[in-house]
């Protein structure tokens, strides 16, 4: 998209800079470690990554502050903390969010410092995970241009803001670039902007290859046994069949149904319970491959509503992995993208049946197949790829801003090398 004036965004950066991000996300860096943790702290070995989360209200406070913290080189993580009075305001709370990082930007140094000089977040690309904070943000922070990873179709999720669909499309017309975590969010996005790049899951594949090893210890809350497990480890929400669940602990009520994950906006009372269904809790991603050696059969229990037409599961690739067999429901982009790998069912009869045969036969030849495609589906090789397009929509932007007469004077334009071949972007 060609850059707004309006949006007061910047021209190239000099050669052989590298181009921050600024991160607007949802999510914390500390919750789940999903596709946002897994991007960035690979975007951060190139360039510094400024982690901007949704703010925290408190009573205590007179005025806001940020929480600023390094939780891993390279990325600075900053949770804004304002008065209890701005919560149930949200603009008011953007607006003040925005003021201050403005005035620790504008410090330079290293965020919140006092020095003169540029900091390392001087002229950002714009990266948002949420297009709500799109209006306050946009052309705030004299970037060099937008990115937006659209990893979900956030307005169909329970409690979504009615304003997200109109945020979005304001964020759209100004993105320079748009990812989407799923195949058939492309096709949904494609049609609002001429720059959608499809990015589904990718894999740490030598993390989850350690279920795989003797070495790897089972975890201490599902110790061995001889009856099979069935496990599921991801945020627990309104994406999960609970009938499902409940079904397959009735089916099998000498097997052990594991769900490992936080449980958020469904309420735990309303969670089916049944001896033999094991609800774990949040579990850090160091211990994942332990459950994934654990389960005899991965589960992918999603119901097929609203919050799932556009999932791209992150586990799928990561049950790959750990080597093992794996039943999904009939989730779009699982059905195009990892069957026959994955047992796709489209019945809790159906689903249970296909768990009764992974069970006893793992079916080798296509467990195999799925390590092979973990292994060739790396977050590095995402991120690289990335990278590269982000650079070259940001020069296309540069090229497109430039005055005619002045790209063709005396042909001297022509000869330039590009403004970004020194930005330490493209792979």
């Amino acid at each position: 998209m060609t850059r707004s004036t309006d949006l007061g965004r910047a021209d190239a950066p000099p050669a052989g800079r590298p181009l921050p991000l600024l991160v607007h996300s949802h999510l914390r860096w500390d919750f789940v470690w999903q596709r946002p943790q897994q991007l960035l702290s690979r975007f951060a070995q190139h360039a510094p990554v400024l982690f901007v989360e949704e703010a925290v209200f408190a009573d205590d406070l007179a005025a806001g502050a940020l929480d600023i913290t390094t939780p891993m080189k390279g990325v600075t993580r900053v949770v804004p903390r304002l008065p209890a009075a701005l919560h149930g305001q949200p603009d008011a709370a953007l607006a003040a969010v925005r003021a201050l990082l403005q005035q620790a930007l504008a410090r330079g140094g290293p965020l919140g410092g006092t020095s003169t000089a540029p900091g390392p977040f001087a002229r950002p690309v714009q990266w948002f995970y949420t297009p709500m904070p799109a209006p306050a943000m946009l052309g705030a922070f004299g970037e060099r241009g937008v990115v937006y990873d659209c990893m979900d179709e956030l307005s169909q999720f329970k409690f979504a803001p009615p304003e997200l669909l109109e945020r979005e499309r304001l964020l759209m017309r100004h993105a320079d670039v748009v990812f989407t975590g799923g195949h058939k969010l492309w096709q949904s996005k494609s049609r609002l902007h001429g720059n959608v790049h499809f990015f589904g899951c990718g894999v740490d594949s030598a993390h989850f290859a350690k279920a795989r090893l003797d070495s790897t210890p089972r975890p201490a809350d599902l110790p061995e046994q001889d009856a099979p497990v069935l496990g599921f480890y991801g945020v627990i929400d309104e994406r999960i069949d609970y009938a499902l669940v409940a079904h397959l602990a009735a089916a099998f009520p000498e097997w052990t149904i594991a769900m490992a994950g936080p449980v958020v906006k469904v309420d735990w009372n309303d969670l089916p319970k049944a001896p033999n269904i094991r609800w774990l809790g949040q579990k850090p991603y160091a211990e994942l491959p332990q459950y994934a050696k654990a389960f005899d059969v991965c589960l992918m229990p999603f119901a097929l509503n609203e919050a799932t037409e556009y999932i791209n599961p992150t586990k799928t690739l990561e049950y790959m992995a750990a080597g093992k067999p794996i039943v999904s429901t009939a989730v779009a982009d699982v059905v195009r993208n990892f069957t026959p790998v994955v047992k796709v069912a489209r019945s809790h009869d159906g689903f249970a049946a296909a768990c009764r045969a992974a069970a006893r036969h793992a079916e080798p030849e296509l467990v195999a197949r799925g390590i092979g495609m973990a292994a060739d589906a790396s977050w590095e090789s995402i991120v690289g790829k990335m990278r590269a397009l982000i650079a070259d929509a940001l020069e296309r932007d540069v090229d497109a801003a430039r005055p005619a007469a002045v790209a063709s004077a005396a042909g001297v334009a022509a000869a330039r090398p590009s403004a970004l071949a020194g930005a330490e972007l493209s792979a």
